[in-house]
């Protein structure tokens, strides 16, 4: 028994409740990530739970992205794709309700639920530059050669990246009138690429918990800078996004806390317009079968894991923007929505 599923041969008997079904064939297409990262990983575990479930003859595709993943977003607005993941969540609060910079409204976008996961945003610079905090690298104008990810107008992380960059009084025409080059790539391991290789020597990126970072930073080829609480509470108004500390010890040679950039939570969305019974399966093999995701992370430790597990349903039902009608009877039945109000206040 685990996380109250009990499996058997022929499916899952969970806590007494009927296993859903559906009669119909649904074809669906998922938009994943550029293909080997944590969002197909989640689209490839949540498409062989929905089709065995969905009628006879039901599939689904999983597509990889060539640019960042609001272009996911987009296709799911305009009704090309039937489920997309974004991350962060606070930046996509704003783009749902139109008062992001970033992208237009989408006001079709619902969503089935959260994978809760912890992750920052973080500067970090070649320690021959001898930059202790942000506001040295502002009084000694160090030329650095900075990578960070692209901001095209489909890539959230070159969105916030730039927003960081500017909260903090320091663009891409300042980093080039000291001499230094702002480089980007759309994905976070070719920016470490080009730090390894000599080509880069800071880096203003996400996905802190991976090896790529720590091998950077406990190599002493990076010295991790700390945000300006200025510039964070800036970051909050512009892009969503709150701070995320990380702690003493993060990284062996990090002797102190280090005010960071929230970068956290993975939230699957589908269409307003999606068949209830759909959305209510997808939800409802989104929490149910958590356990065969959680598998797939065990070998890491929970705070340095791409997906902070145990996974909570409760914490699962916070989303961002609405959930679809589907989820909402999901999560209602299974009596979550009463602990939902009570931890959060959700107006959702």
């Amino acid at each position: 028994m685990a996380n109250g599923v009990e499996r058997h041969m022929n499916g899952l008997s969970v806590k007494g409740q009927e296993e859903p079904k559906l009669d119909r064939t649904y074809n669906l297409n998922f938009m994943g990530d550029w293909g080997g990262a944590n969002f197909h990983r989640i689209c490839a575990w949540l498409t062989q739970e929905f089709c065995d479930r969905a009628g006879p003859g039901s599939r689904t595709a999983i597509y990889s992205l060539r640019d960042g993943g609001a272009d996911g977003l987009r296709q799911l607005q305009e009704g090309i794709v039937d489920l997309a993941i974004c991350t962060p969540a606070g930046v996509l609060g704003k783009i749902y309700s139109g008062e992001s910079t970033f992208a237009a409204a989408m006001p079709h976008l619902r969503a089935i639920g959260v994978l809760p996961q912890n992750d920052r945003m973080v500067l970090a610079i070649h320690p021959k530059h001898k930059i202790s905090t942000i506001e040295d690298l502002r009084r000694q104008k160090s030329p650095i050669r900075l990578v960070t990810a692209t901001n095209d107008g489909t890539n959230p992380i070159g969105y916030v990246a730039e927003e960081y960059l500017n909260a903090h009084g320091i663009s891409k025409a300042t980093i080039e009138s000291w001499g230094g080059a702002v480089l980007t790539r759309h994905r976070p391991e070719q920016c470490v690429a080009l730090v390894e290789s000599g080509e880069a020597d800071a880096l203003l990126q996400e996905a802190i918990m991976t090896p790529w970072w720590r091998g950077l930073v406990e190599s002493n080829k990076l010295v991790p800078v700390a945000a300006e609480t200025q510039a964070l509470e800036a970051l909050h108004k512009s892009t969503g996004l709150g701070t995320n500390y990380l702690p003493a010890g993060w990284w062996d040679n990090l002797d102190h806390e280090l005010p960071a950039l929230d970068f956290s939570d993975f939230v699957l969305l589908v269409r307003d317009d999606m068949p209830n019974e759909v959305a209510h399966l997808l939800t409802w093999c989104l929490v149910e079968t958590r356990d065969m995701l959680e598998g797939q992370y065990k070998h890491l430790k929970p705070e340095k894991s791409p997906l902070t597990y145990p996974l909570d349903p409760v914490k699962m039902s916070q989303t961002p923007v609405p959930l679809h009608d589907g989820a909402q009877q999901y999560f209602s039945r299974a009596d979550f929505s009463k602990k939902r109000q009570l931890l959060v206040g959700s107006p959702f």
